[in-house]
C-alpha cells in the first residue's frame, strides 16, 4: 500500500539534474580544508581488536563475491524506504520534506567514487552509533562467537543482519575509505567516516542537503574500478536487485543529434522580405551530437509473482519467462503458487519448450535455473538442491520473507528449510504436468520424456505420481501413445498384469514371437522402444495395485479355460520326450528347461529369459555400453547364465 499522493512511484517526476556531472556529484559538498577541519572536531571512534579481527573476517572471508557489496547498500537502502512508508501511512507528515522514495547510484570515474542514495528514513545521531557502531559497541569475542556459532537461531541471526551494520561493512570489500551521510527527521544531518579500523561522527555543516535519507560514498580501491563503469553497475542491479519494491536510477549518459544553428552569417539570398518590409534572416541549422546525462531507470521488471495468480495476464508470465530466462520461446506451462507452513515462499516456475542441448551430456552438474531471492534480492541460483536432476530443465524463481542466511546472506544456513521448500516445488511441478493440456503434454514428452522416466529410478518418494505422467507405445494405437492408466481401463476382466514387450522399434516389437498368442487373443502389450524403457519399468514393479509383465520372461499366464488347459495338458505329455531331450542333452548349457510354450502361435520356438534375468533387450543395451567392460563379472555371469 502506497499513500494516494504517491501510489504510482513510476509516475514520480525525476528531480531536474544540472547537465554538467561535475556538479550533479557533489561528493562531500566541501572543500580539502573544510573536510580537514571538520575531521578535527568529530568524534573518534576506535575499533577493539577483536572487532578488528571480525572486520578481517567479514571483508576476507564471509563474502565469496566483492560484487555483493551493491547488493546489500541497495538491500539497506530498500529496507530503510519500507520503513518510511510504513510511518507515513500513519502519519503522512513523514514524507514532507520529500514524497519521492527511490534509490539512486552515482559513479564519479575520475575521483573513483560511488555512490548509493535513498530517500528511506534515514538515522539520527543515535542510530548511527547504535547501528553503525554495532560492531565498536559489542566489541567482544561473544559477537564474533555468535556470528559464527551455526546454533544460533534463524531470527537472532537475522536480527544481527538486520542491524545496518554488517551487510554495510560489506562496503570495504572494495572501499578503503566509506562516508555515509544521513538525515531523520527527528535529527539533524550527520557525516560518520570510516576507514574499517575507525570510525568518526559529526554534525553536518552543510545542513539537510539530503531532505531525507542516507547516502553512502565509496572511496573504491584500486582493483575495485570496475565498479565505476555504468554497464557493471546495471549488470548488477539486474542480477540481485531488479525486484526491489523501489524505483533505482543510475546517473549515465547518453549522446543525442541534435539540430543547432549556425553561425549568424547571412547572405543575400538568406534574406527575405515579410508583408511589412521587414527583412527576416533565414537561419542555417547544422547537426551536433550532444552528451547529456540524467537518471536512467534500472529495474523495470516488476516482481510479479508478488501479486495474485488471478490478477497476472498471461502475457504478463510470459514477459517474465523471457525476462529471466533469455528464451525467446514461449514457456509451455507454468505455475503461480505462495506456500505456508514451516517455511513461507512465493514462487514462479516454467516448463520451457525446449531443453537445453547438453541436458544429458551434464546431467546432474548444477545448472542456473532456479533464482533464489530473499525478500526481492537476488541470493544465488548456484544450488545443488533446489530441484532433482530429473527437473533440472524447469525454470523459474523462489523468493521468500523469512528464509534464514548466514551473516554473508550467501550460504543458506538451514539446509534443512531448503528441504522443505524442495519438497513442495517438485509436488508443485510434478502437478502442473499432470494438469497440462494434452496437446501441450504430447509436446513436453516428445522434449522431456527421458526426465520423467530418470525420474521414476532416482526419485522413489514421488514414484506413484512419477508414474502417472508416463507415456508408452501400445499395440492398441499405432499414432498415439498410452498412460498406464488408460491401459489398466482397457485390461480384460481377469488380467492381473501389465503386459509389455522392449526391443529397439516398433516394427521388431511388434513382430515378436513373444506377443503372436497375446496379440491373437486381444491383449494389449505396451511397445517399450526407448533404451531407458525397460529400466524405467524394472523400478517400479506395479502400477495401481498390478504387476507388470516382461513377455520375453517365463513367468506368462494367460486365463485359459478349462478344455484349453486339456489339450496344453495333452500337448505336454505328447511333447516331453522332446523337451527333456532339448534341456539334459541338446542344449544342457544353454538353457534351464524347455517346455510346450502358450505363447507362440506361428513361430516353432523362441529362448525366454528368466524371471531376474536380463532379457533379449536388456543384454544388448548392456553390451552396447560405450564403457561397458568386456570382463564384467556381472555381464559375463548373466551372459552365461541358462536361459
Amino acid at each position: 500500500f502506497v499513500p494516494n499522493s504517491r501510489a504510482d512511484e513510476d509516475e514520480i517526476d525525476v528531480p531536474t539534474v544540472k547537465e554538467n556531472i561535475e556538479e550533479a556529484i557533489k561528493l562531500d559538498g566541501l572543500s580539502v580544508s573544510e573536510m580537514k577541519e571538520l575531521r578535527s572536531r568529530a568524534e573518534k571512534h576506535e575499533f577493539q581488536a577483536e572487532v578488528n579481527r571480525m572486520m578481517k573476517l567479514i571483508i576476507n572471508s564471509l563474502y565469496r563475491n566483492k560484487e555483493i557489496f551493491l547488493r546489500e547498500l541497495i538491500s539497506n537502502g530498500s529496507d530503510a524506504l519500507d520503513k518510511i512508508r510504513l510511518i507515513s501511512l500513519t502519519d503522512p507528515a513523514a514524507l514532507s520534506a520529500t514524497e519521492d522514495l527511490s534509490i539512486r547510484i552515482k559513479a564519479d570515474l575520475e575521483n573513483h567514487v560511488l555512490q548509493v542514495t535513498d530517500t528511506g528514513i534515514g538515522m539520527t545521531k543515535t542510530d548511527l552509533i547504535n547501528n553503525l557502531g554495532t560492531i565498536a559497541r559489542s566489541g567482544t569475542s561473544e559477537f564474533l562467537a555468535k556470528l559464527l556459532d551455526t546454533s544460533t537461531t534463524a531470527e537472532q541471526q537475522q536480527d544481527m543482519i538486520g542491524q545496518f551494520g554488517v551487510g554495510f561493512y560489506s562496503a570495504f570489500l572494495v572501499a578503503d575509505r566509506v562516508v555515509v551521510t544521513t538525515k531523520h527527521n527527528d535529527d539533524d544531518q550527520y557525516i560518520w567516516e570510516s576507514d574499517s579500523s575507525s570510525f568518526s561522527i559529526i554534525k553536518d555543516p552543510r545542513g539537510a542537503t539530503l531532505k531525507r535519507g542516507t547516502q553512502v560514498t565509496l572511496h573504491l580501491k584500486e582493483e575495485a574500478y570496475e565498479f565505476l563503469e555504468p554497464d557493471t553497475l546495471k549488470e548488477l542491479v539486474h542480477k540481485y536487485s531488479q525486484f526491489i519494491n523501489f524505483s533505482i536510477y543510475l546517473w549515465e549518459s547518453k549522446t543525442e543529434t541534435v539540430e543547432e544553428p549556425e553561425d549568424e552569417v547571412t547572405t543575400e539570398k538568406g534574406k527575405e522580405e515579410d508583408e511589412d518590409g521587414k527583412v527576416e534572416e533565414e537561419k542555417k541549422m547544422k547537426k551536433v551530437e550532444k552528451v547529456t546525462w540524467d537518471w536512467q531507470k534500472v529495474n523495470n521488471v516488476k516482481p510479479i509473482w508478488m501479486r495474485k495468480s488471478s490478477d497476472v495476464e498471461p502475457e504478463e508470465y510470459e514477459e517474465f519467462y523471457k525476462s529471466i530466462t533469455k528464451d525467446s520461446e514461449k514457456p509451455l506451462a507454468h505455475v503461480h503458487f505462495t506456500a505456508e507452513g514451516e517455511v513461507s515462499f512465493k514462487s514462479i516456475l516454467y516448463v520451457p519448450k525446449r531443453g537445453p542441448q547438453d541436458m544429458f551430456q551434464n546431467y546432474g552438474k548444477v545448472k542456473e535455473n532456479i533464482k533464489l531471492y530473499v525478500r526481492r534480492v537476488f541470493i544465488t541460483d548456484d544450488f545443488n538442491d533446489m530441484m532433482p536432476k530429473y527437473l533440472a530443465f524447469i525454470r523459474g524463481i523462489v523468493d521468500s520473507d523469512d528464509l534464514p542466511l548466514n551473516v554473508s546472506r550467501e550460504t543458506l544456513q538451514q539446509h534443512k528449510l531448503l528441504k522443505v521448500i524442495k519438497k513442495k516445488l517438485v509436488r508443485k511441478v510434478l502437478d502442473m504436468l499432470k494438469k497440462m493440456d494434452k496437446g501441450d503434454y504430447e509436446e513436453f514428452w516428445k522434449e522431456f520424456s527421458t526426465n520423467i522416466k530418470l525420474g521414476i529410478m532416482e526419485d522413489p518418494t514421488n514414484r506413484v505420481r512419477l508414474a502417472k505422467l508416463l507415456r508408452f507405445h501400445s499395440s492398441n494405437d499405432k499414432e498415439k501413445q498410452t498412460s498406464l492408466a488408460e491401459y489398466i481401463e482397457r485390461m480384460k476382466e481377469k488380467q492381473d498384469a501389465i503386459f509389455y514387450m522392449a526391443g529397439t522399434s516398433r516394427e521388431e516389437v511388434e513382430t515378436s514371437p513373444f506377443v503372436e498368442r497375446l496379440l491373437a487373443k486381444g491383449y494389449e502389450v505396451l511397445y517399450l522402444i526407448d533404451p531407458v524403457d525397460e529400466y524405467t519399468i524394472q523400478a517400479m514393479p506395479e502400477f495401481d495395485s498390478k504387476r507388470f509383465q516382461n513377455v520375453a520372461k517365463e513367468g506368462l499366464k494367460l486365463e485359459e479355460g478349462e478344455k484349453s488347459k486339456e489339450i496344453q495338458e495333452q500337448l505336454e505329455k505328447t511333447f516331453e520326450p522332446l523337451t527333456k531331450w532339448l534341456k539334459d542333452k541338446a542344449l544342457k548349457d544353454q538353457i534351464e528347461k524347455a517346455v510346450v510354450s502358450q505363447r507362440l502361435v506361428k513361430s516353432p520356438s523362441a529362448l525366454v529369459a528368466s524371471s531376474y534375468g536380463w532379457s533379449g533387450n536388456m543384454e544388448r543395451i548392456m553390451k552396447s555400453q560405450a564403457y561397458s567392460k568386456s570382463h564384467d563379472p556381472t555381464q559375463v555371469y548373466i551372459s552365461f547364465k541358462k536361459k
